[in-house]
């Protein structure tokens, strides 16, 4: 493992091209089944260490146009039943993913998020992270701890790849709540985030921490500066955003796969 580097606006290791193999991370089966069928990918067995968590594995070969795909799902809590989102599931989930190996050139975290109209986003707008993933709930009054706390980790440099997939550029921010607190909207305001969900920056942690470079891209399903509430956007606009999801992950899949 390699020592973290909080660096806003620096790229992480460079992306290999051509890229062979990926790891994506998602937090709901519901987000990742339209890409795991166009995948059809493979469920394979976590880690025997891991074999009584949540995490979810499966595999996609190598084509003639795709890397190999390791896709990664948080899965179901056993005691309640309900998907695991946010960032202690995704960081779980990162892990035993990694601990599967070998070892992916890239790491993307994929999936759904808020956006704010006043950032120009609308339902269905889809990010590539850049230039970094921050963390917008983490509030640790200590001397030396706030670098830590914002929790800014370089994404990935996929800029080249935003106007072919007709996606935004944009920071992606990170916190274990669906709605948007007073305090966090502070946060938000302050970090330039635009993208605001509950795994990424917890996946980009782990990812730093094992020195591969890391990646995101999200949809929007809800507007946080909208009238209605977040809950129902979302729930409303899940099936639409992961279909989104789906035709642009694999075609950044696909473009990876070829030289620059």
């Amino acid at each position: 493992m390699t020592n973290v580097t909080y660096a806003p606006g620096v790229p992480s290791t460079p992306v290999p091209a051509p890229v062979r193999r990926v790891l994506v991370v998602m937090a709901m089966e519901l987000e990742a089944a339209p890409l795991r069928g166009a995948l059809g990918a493979v469920d394979v067995a976590p880690p025997e260490w891991a074999a009584a968590l949540p995490s979810r594995l499966a595999v996609a070969p190598a084509t003639a146009s795709r890397p190999e795909v390791l896709l990664a799902v948080n899965g179901t809590d056993p005691l309640t039943g309900v998907p695991c989102i946010g960032t202690t599931a995704a960081a779980l989930t990162t892990q035993v993913a990694l601990a599967a190996g070998p070892t992916p050139d890239l790491v993307l975290t994929v999936g759904t998020c808020g956006g704010w109209a006043r950032a120009g986003a609308s339902i269905g707008t889809t990010y590539l992270a850049w230039p970094h993933f921050s963390c917008h709930d983490r509030r640790i009054d200590l001397p030396g701890f706030q670098a830590f706390a914002d929790g800014d980790l370089a994404a990935a440099d996929l800029r080249s790849h935003a106007s072919a997939l007709g996606c935004e550029l944009g920071i992606v921010t990170t916190g274990d709540s669906l709605d948007e607190s007073p305090t966090d909207r502070e946060r938000i305001l302050a970090n330039g985030g635009v993208a605001k969900e509950m795994e990424a920056a917890a996946v980009a942690w782990i990812a730093h921490l094992h020195g591969i470079p890391v990646g995101g891209v999200k949809s929007v399903t809800d507007l946080v500066d909208a009238d209605e509430p977040t809950a129902a956007q979302f729930t409303a606009n899940l099936e639409a955003a992961s279909s989104a999801l789906q035709s642009t992950t694999l075609a950044l899949l696909h473009r990876l796969a070829g030289p620059e």
